[in-house]
C-alpha cells in the first residue's frame, strides 16, 4: 500500500471524531497516521548525519547493476507487454529482487535497489525509472484519496497515493503496489515527474520531522515547494512545523494557501481548527468545523470507515446508517456492499445480508468473486438449517 504525507500524516484516519486531532499531516506514499498533538511533538534535535535534499536526478538514478540486471531480464524482449510482465516479475518476483512493501520506506531509485523496501512513493520512483530504461512508456499517476486493506484487516483511509502508467500498444495500464487499495471515482491521473519529486521531498520532511529533524525537514519541505507549489500538502505541512515551532502567525497561513489549492483538504481544515482553538478563536473554529462535517458528509471513504468504527463499538444501527450512506454515495464499491452485508448479518437481518453479498460478488474483481460467493452459500446453509432468521 502507500500514501501521500499530509499531517496527520498524509490522510486524517476516519474513525478520529470531530474535532480532529490537533496537528495533522499531509503525506503521499507512507501509511497515514496520526501524529502527536502539536504540545507533544518530539523535541527537536540536531543530526549531523542528516545530508541536505538529494537532487532530483538522483532520485532517478539507476545503479549500474541494476541497468545490467534490466538487460539480462527485460529489454530483451520485443513486445512492450512481455517487457512489462519481465520487469514486474523481475521486482517482486522471490528469486529476483523480491521488493517489499514497507510504511516509511521513502526511498530513492538506489535506496530502493538496496534495501529491498518501498512505500507506494518510492515504488512508483523505482518502476518508472527502470521502465523508462527497459524501452517502455510509464508515467507517474496521482490518486486524489484511497481506501486500503492490510494483512490484518485493519483498513487505512488516506488521501494521496501515487501508482504508475505504462502505454502498451496504444493502451494505458496501472501498475501498483498494492492490489487491495479502493481508488476514489475519478482514479488516478497522470502527474509530472516535478510533482512526484514533490511528493518524495514532501514525504521526506515529514519523516524527518516525525523523529525531531525540524531544521532538515523544513529543507526538505522547501526543496519540495521548488518542484510544485501547488502540492497543499506541502504547505499543510509546513504549517505544521511551524506549529510546532511556536511560529503560528506562519502556520496560518500556510494552512490558508493549502486551502486556496484544494478548499476541501481534510487535514489543512483539521489543523486550522485547531490553531483557531489555541488563539481562543471558537467562533470560527467552529465554522470550520461545520464546513469539515459537510465535506464529510458527502465523502464515502470516510462515511465506510465511521461504519467499521460503529461496526466495532457493536452498534449496529450506527454501521448500517453509515455503510448505507457510502454504499449511495459510491454503488460500485464491492467493500462497502460486503460491509453493509456483514452487520446486516449481525443484526439478525439474513434477507438483507444476502442482497447486499450477492452486490459486493457482483461487483468485485474475480479473486474477490471466490470469496464473497462461498460466504453466500454459507449465509445460504445457515438459513436452511434454519439457524438464523431470513426476514
Amino acid at each position: 500500500m502507500g500514501i501521500l504525507l499530509s499531517f496527520v500524516l498524509a490522510a486524517a484516519t476516519a474513525s478520529v471524531p470531530s474535532p480532529p486531532p490537533a496537528a495533522e499531516l499531509s503525506v503521499a506514499g507512507a501509511t497515514p497516521t496520526l501524529s502527536a498533538a502539536a504540545d507533544e511533538a518530539p523535541a527537536p534535535t540536531a543530526d549531523a548525519s542528516v545530508l541536505p535534499p538529494p537532487s532530483p536526478d538522483t532520485l532517478l538514478a539507476i545503479p549500474p547493476e541494476l541497468k545490467q540486471l534490466l538487460r539480462q531480464k527485460v529489454t530483451h524482449f520485443g513486445a512492450q507487454e512481455d517487457r512489462v510482465q519481465a520487469l514486474v516479475h523481475l521486482i517482486f518476483d522471490e528469486d529476483a529482487l523480491a521488493l517489499r512493501y514497507s510504511t516509511e520506506a521513502t526511498h530513492s531509485v538506489a535506496e530502493t535497489y538496496q534495501l529491498r523496501s518501498a512505500n507506494c512513493l518510492s515504488f512508483t520512483l523505482f518502476f518508472v525509472a527502470l521502465a523508462r530504461e527497459a524501452g517502455i512508456t510509464a508515467r507517474p499517476q496521482e490518486v486524489g484519496q484511497v481506501l486500503s486493506w492490510w494483512q490484518d484487516q485493519r483498513t487505512i483511509y488516506n488521501f494521496g497515493h501515487v501508482n504508475a502508467q505504462v502505454r502498451i500498444d496504444g493502451r494505458n495500464g496501472t501498475v501498483d503496489l498494492d492490489a487491495s487499495v479502493l481508488m476514489d471515482r475519478r482514479g488516478p491521473r497522470v502527474i509530472s515527474d516535478q510533482r512526484l519529486f514533490a511528493h518524495y521531498y514532501n514525504n521526506r520532511g515529514s519523516e524527518l520531522m516525525a523523529a525531531g529533524q525540524n531544521g532538515p525537514a523544513r529543507a526538505y519541505y522547501q526543496q519540495a515547494l521548488r518542484m510544485d507549489a501547488t502540492l497543499p500538502n506541502i504547505w499543510n505541512n509546513l504549517g505544521v512545523l511551524e506549529s510546532r515551532e511556536g511560529n503560528l502567525p506562519a502556520a496560518g497561513r500556510d494552512y490558508a494557501q493549502a486551502l486556496v489549492l484544494n478548499p476541501a483538504h481534510v487535514a489543512s481544515l483539521s489543523n486550522t481548527i485547531n490553531l483557531y482553538r489555541r488563539l481562543g478563536d471558537n467562533a470560527r473554529a467552529d465554522a470550520t468545523l461545520k464546513y469539515l462535517e459537510q465535506i464529510r458528509a458527502v465523502d464515502p471513504f470516510y462515511q465506510f470507515m465511521m461504519g467499521r468504527q460503529a461496526e466495532s463499538g457493536g452498534d449496529y444501527a450506527g454501521a448500517i446508517s453509515h455503510y448505507r450512506r457510502a454504499v449511495a454515495l459510491y454503488p460500485a464499491a464491492h467493500q462497502f456492499h460486503f460491509g453493509l452485508a456483514r452487520v446486516y448479518f449481525l443484526s439478525g437481518n439474513a434477507r438483507l445480508a444476502e442482497r447486499e453479498m450477492r452486490r459486493a460478488r457482483d461487483l468485485g474483481p474475480e479473486n474477490d468473486r471466490t470469496r464473497y460467493q462461498a460466504k453466500l452459500d454459507g449465509l445460504q446453509r445457515l438459513e436452511r438449517a434454519g439457524a438464523i432468521p431470513s426476514r
